[in-house]
């Protein structure tokens, strides 16, 4: 090896340790112009209530259903679920080339909160504790059907991801099989947790402690960081210090404990570039009604794609579809970036 080389400067690969997937760091990259795309930006001001949305108290829904008047979160199935409970079971094979199964499932939405205009990093801390008590019970529910093998836990924030109402909200999707991200983190964690005999993520944990490169902050339950093979520019992950499989096991100061981190590290998001901070959000965690898997770890990834401002972003293409990934900033440069941002909202601030 040669001894001139530099994370802060060279070209280099990481290795995802959750995956086992590899990314390019080109961190010379950093100083190259931008004229590309550039997003509008998007309109942060909305109603308390919002008579024409589908997700306030009172209001009809796309289906015409009416929803409740809910006073903290409130669930339902999705009017327009990806997964259906009544598929039936099925496939084709057709010589190993055409190969298809049949997939089951529940969508559920959560809104957040009655008021059409708060984001997570909005609320206070004890709203978002409530958020999590529906994460947990609505897992513990759908974990009680015998063929739902993996649940969904996500949030996409902001229209640049998708999200087709601006009513803060979150999603819930239940289904029969193992998604592909998640078997990759099974198979790898798995693997540790033979070889080792400890959890992988808690003994990452535990080296990020100790060299401070890429921590963000810590409470007293979880470690919020930067991981070592980021792909976004601002990717972050929470991480429970025990080492507990799924939402289901968290104690009341562990459920309090995610909402601080979720608050704390969402209003540094938002302070950013002093914008509502876009991102897709969700656990992982283990797999249901398969037996125990003790080396499963929970922990929450946060993807957000704006890059440079509230206006640009990062685009995966090119090289990162034919190939693999690629990021320009570094990970260490972007914990950086986020543990010196305040943790008082910049609407708060004034």
């Amino acid at each position: 090896m040669d001894n001139n080389f530099d994370l802060k400067e060279h070209p280099h690969s990481r290795l995802n340790i959750l995956t086992g997937d590899w990314i390019l760091v080109s961190p010379h990259r950093t100083k190259r112009p931008w004229q590309g795309k550039v997003e509008a930006t998007q309109a942060d001001t909305r109603p308390a209530y919002d008579p024409q949305c589908y997700l306030c108290p009172t209001n009809k829904r796309a289906d015409g259903s009416e929803n409740p008047d809910y006073k903290t979160s409130f669930v339902f199935t999705n009017d327009y679920s990806s997964l259906l409970l009544n598929t039936p079971d099925g496939g084709i094979n057709d010589d190993e080339l055409l190969v298809a199964n049949s997939q089951k499932g529940i969508c559920r939405v959560i809104s957040f909160s009655p008021r059409h205009d708060l984001t997570l990093p909005q609320m206070e801390t004890e709203a978002i504790r409530k958020v999590v008590d529906v994460w947990q019970s609505e897992f513990e529910d759908l974990a009680s059907y015998p063929w739902i093998k993996h649940i969904q836990i996500f949030e996409n924030k902001g229209d640049i991801m998708g999200c087709s109402n601006p009513h803060p909200h979150g999603q819930i999707w239940a289904q029969n099989s193992i998604p592909v991200e998640v078997a990759k983190e099974t198979q790898q964690q798995k693997l540790y947790f033979e070889e080792k005999g400890r959890s992988l993520l808690a003994d990452y944990i535990k080296l990020e402690q100790k060299k401070q490169e890429r921590i963000i902050f810590e409470n007293d339950h979880f470690v919020v960081l930067v991981p070592f093979w980021a792909v976004w520019p601002y990717e972050t992950m929470i991480v429970s210090k025990r080492h507990i499989t799924s939402i289901l096991y968290f104690t009341d100061e562990e459920k309090l404990a995610l909402a601080d981190a979720i608050k704390r590290l969402t209003v540094r998001y938002d302070n950013m570039f002093e914008t509502s901070f876009p991102y897709s959000a969700g656990m992982h965690q283990s797999p249901v009604n398969m037996g125990e898997q003790p080396y499963w770890h929970w922990h929450m990834h946060f993807y957000p794609p704006l890059l440079r401002s509230a206006t640009v972003k990062k685009f995966m293409v090119g090289y990162e579809m034919l190939a693999n990934p690629q990021r320009d900033i570094t990970a260490e440069y972007a914990a950086d970036k986020l543990r010196d941002l305040s943790e008082v909202h910049y609407k708060v601030k004034g």
